[in-house]
């Protein structure tokens, strides 16, 4: 073999397992019977998500996932295949999934999600999640529900006080029968 070809395919083999080490997840899938316009369709919605499309020989895949640990990958790699690659451990399995849902003929065959091989049911699981905005979303409504009961609360105290409804007894203040808790009367 030409030292030429060779050193270019393992200068493609360590740019595929870079791609690999900098994502937080990648979702393999076999794209055979998908028209032109609907592999463009689909890169425009990946792209859209922060997500890089790529096709790579599954020789030259095989290799990197080999020198990465990766060989349950091995599998999934046989036939027409893209990989996508993203920052984000959702976003990929979330787009590919949607799209496989209007084009059958897009397969979801496996997955990698921050450095572990994952089943097509985790995949699956990870495209029911929101993106990476919706989370942050999310996280803070639960940070701040407590905040904003506690401004009710202090709101409806101070309308009361207002509206003369509410009045405050301090503690060492005898209670008049303004303020006297109402007495309850036992039934024999």
């Amino acid at each position: 073999m030409n030292q030429a070809i060779l050193s270019e395919k393992e200068a493609l083999v360590a740019q595929i397992t870079d791609q690999f080490r900098s994502s937080q997840s990648a979702v393999v899938c076999e794209y055979r019977g998908l028209s032109v316009a609907e592999i463009t369709e689909l890169r425009r919605a990946l792209r859209a998500e922060g997500v890089d499309l790529k096709v790579y020989k599954n020789t030259m895949v095989q290799r990197a996932v080999d020198g990465l640990g990766l060989n349950e990958l091995d599998e999934a790699l046989k036939g027409p295949n893209a990989i996508a690659f993203s920052e984000d451990a959702t976003a990929p399995a979330r787009v590919l999934s949607k799209f496989a849902k209007t084009h059958d003929k897009l397969v979801i065959k496996s997955g990698l999600v921050e450095g572990k091989v994952v089943s097509i049911d985790t995949i699956r699981e990870l495209a029911s999640l929101p993106n990476h905005d919706g989370m942050l979303s999310m996280f803070l409504s639960v940070l701040q529900a407590p905040v904003r009961s506690f401004a009710c609360v202090v709101k409806a105290v101070s309308d009361a006080k207002e509206d003369g409804t509410f009045k405050v007894v301090e503690a060492n203040e005898e209670p008049t029968a303004e303020t006297a808790e109402p007495e309850v009367k036992e039934e024999a």
